[in-house]
């Protein structure tokens, strides 16, 4: 359980709340928007979770001020729920929605860098397409775990099948939502297996290549300021490698001038 916060406000909100379940990886998404208190993230516990699937044995979260609060403390031990938080140098024990949050923040990314003030329009697809996707890790998807049979197929619209002018206008936005989700969950979950293969072998670039170039440090000076950064491209390019020299630097094509990165660790493929 989490927070993703620093969103640029959408529809009143700016925050979203991340509950995942750790068998079966069936997520769910709230939106939530700032001020809230141990005592309104409670009740919507209850409301969003606790109606759906009842008192959970145990939660596994970070040491929000939230979590650690005694309201929250005392409300869910006096229910029997056993409450593990992450230390400060290992919060990879609530890697899982670590995990998640990422892949969200992606999705949101891919949506929203040109209209970010809609976010929040996509989380309920967000959310349904997560947990009707695939997972390798349980060999099927969420909601096959939790409901023990495979997601209802959902009609894809064909335009001129209703004169309704919003009707169509929704089913359209609908299957143009999830035609991106689905591309975007792949690419997030490819780039989490990148993340995780970097920490295990170097990475090899050769001349003309084309890779991406990081935005920090690179965009305080050359990129401009108009994005909200929590949904803000993190890289830019493709750019072609021109070089290599024996310290590990190498050269790229910007603007029809070559600049020369740090390493390996400003590039990505």
């Amino acid at each position: 359980m989490d927070f993703i916060v620093g969103l640029p406000r959408s529809k009143g909100f700016d925050a979203i709340m991340v509950v995942v379940d750790r068998l079966s990886k069936y997520g769910h998404f709230i939106l939530i928007k700032h001020p809230y208190s141990a005592k309104s993230i409670a009740d919507l516990f209850v409301k969003e979770i606790i109606r759906l699937h009842g008192i959970p044995i145990s939660i596994i979260s970070d040491r929000d001020p939230i979590f650690m609060s005694h309201f929250w403390q005392e409300l869910f031990t006096r229910q029997g729920t056993h409450l593990k938080m992450s230390t400060t140098y290992h919060p990879e024990t609530d890697g899982q929605t670590e995990v998640l949050n990422r892949t969200l923040e992606t999705y949101l990314r891919c949506f929203s860098s040109k209209q970010q003030k809609v976010w929040a329009e996509f989380i309920p697809w967000a959310e349904y397409w997560y947990n009707t996707s695939f997972h390798a890790s349980a060999h099927c998807s969420p909601f096959e775990v939790v409901y023990g049979r495979s997601p209802p197929s959902l009609v894809r619209f064909i335009p001129g099948e209703t004169l309704v002018e919003a009707v169509a206008q929704d089913l359209k936005d609908r299957d143009e939502a999830l035609t991106q989700l689905k591309f975007h969950l792949t690419r997030a979950q490819d780039q989490m297996t990148q993340y995780a293969n970097v920490h295990r072998k170097s990475v090899e670039f050769q001349v003309g290549d084309y890779v991406y170039l990081k935005i920090r440090p690179h965009g305080q000076t050359s990129m401009p300021r108009k994005l909200h950064p929590k949904l803000s491209a993190r890289y830019y390019g493709p750019y072609q490698i021109q070089k290599k020299n024996w310290r590990g630097g190498i050269s790229i094509t910007v603007a029809n001038r070559c600049s020369n990165t740090s390493g390996v660790s400003c590039l990505s493929t």
